[in-house]
């Protein structure tokens, strides 16, 4: 996710998709009804009845993942490949940027997986198995996060080093959902970490390529380094502070309004 853009996209991805998921959650408290059990618009009739009943929470994963291979793929100068072949040597080329398609085929695979268990199976298998997809494209997230710091330093190595942590909560606790699904406490705690893990990826993006300021982090500014962390501390707050308006708004909505 090198460059502004690569860090926009993907976080305005996983914190829109965090809306998405305190949504449910707060629906399934409220109405007292399963997590995985999604809502039918059953005022729906005649031809377009079958249209308005398909889920596209899958197809919006898709179309997000071609959306972010295309710009890591025009962010490329040359010519792409894996190993270079010059002077009679085989060194591996572009090794963020294979990461990075790494990461997006595993959210274009994930999506695939929603739209045929969401418009295709019953309820209780293809909740099965978007539980299964979603707790190895985390860890495949998290292995991949770990490995892309190695070559970090200073306000960027700490940057994402605080981001492997976020991921590594969420991925401890979709995998959690494994052995405990429809589990309220599992569910707000999925809704938070994909908006937090979202929320500070735009942070980084702003951080790193385009300061507020107008001045350029240092990475031999300790005071930069302790702020990062600071920030992120904020972004743990405001995330929380939203969580709790999207329950209010939720109790409104489906007690009073709906």
């Amino acid at each position: 996710m090198g460059g502004f853009e690569g860090h926009l996209y993907p976080g305005l991805s996983l914190f829109f998709y965090g809306l998405y998921h305190a949504r449910l959650v707060f629906r399934a408290l409220i109405c007292n009804c399963p997590i995985q059990s999604l809502p039918h618009h059953t005022w729906s009739t005649g031809r377009w009845a079958r249209l308005w009943q398909i889920h596209y929470v899958g197809l919006v994963k898709i179309l997000s993942a071609c959306i972010l291979v295309a710009q890591e793929l025009y962010a490329v100068h040359g010519q792409f490949v894996l190993i270079s072949k010059m002077y009679h040597q085989r060194n591996f080329l572009y090794r963020k940027q294979w990461q990075h398609l790494t990461l997006y085929v595993t959210i274009f695979l994930s999506g695939c997986v929603n739209v045929v268990s969401q418009n295709l199976l019953s309820r209780r298998l293809g909740a099965a198995l978007e539980r299964g997809a979603q707790a190895l494209g985390m860890f495949l997230l998290l292995t991949l996060m770990v490995s892309h710091v190695q070559d970090s330093e200073g306000v960027e190595l700490q940057s994402h080093l605080l981001l492997v942590q976020a991921i590594f909560l969420l991925t401890l606790v979709v995998t959690a959902e494994l052995w405990a699904p429809d589990t309220p406490q599992l569910g707000v705690m999925k809704a938070f970490c994909y908006m937090m893990i979202g929320s500070w990826l735009i942070q980084i993006g702003f951080m790193l390529y385009k300061p507020i300021s107008g001045h350029k982090w240092m990475d031999d500014d300790k005071n930069d380094i302790m702020f990062v962390t600071t920030f992120f501390c904020w972004h743990v707050a405001f995330v929380a502070m939203l969580m709790i308006w999207i329950y209010g708004f939720s109790c409104l909505w489906y007690c009073y309004i709906c």
